[in-house]
């Protein structure tokens, strides 16, 4: 797990800081923050639970911030904009591959 989000932040940038289970805890919180907003935003059901929306947020913020940097010298808020753009960009990603999984059963 820790060597996961070792790679999961030097992707993002932040090369050369070690991996304490206060970044893996403010990874979830922001992965959290951010699924949450960016479901807000896309309108509709989805069979997603929280462990997905956490995950969907991570990711989100992860190619949000990697994004932000690459194009913004300072991202002071922007990364947060960026965050939540990519993570309804995968909320709308998740609804298309998953389909129509919450239809009625016929019994």
């Amino acid at each position: 797990m820790l060597g996961v989000m070792a790679t999961v932040l030097a992707a993002a940038g932040d090369k050369g800081s070690n991996v304490d289970i206060g970044s893996i805890i403010g990874f979830v919180v922001v992965g959290a923050i951010v699924g949450v907003l960016a479901r807000f935003v896309v309108p509709g059901d989805d069979p997603m639970g929280i462990l997905g929306t956490i995950v969907l947020g991570i990711i989100g913020a992860v190619i949000g911030g990697w994004a932000a940097g690459a194009i913004f010298k300072d991202t002071a808020g922007v990364d947060w904009i960026a965050s939540i753009v990519a993570a309804v960009v995968l909320v709308f990603l998740w609804r298309a591959l998953s389909g129509n999984r919450t239809g009625s059963r016929v019994t």
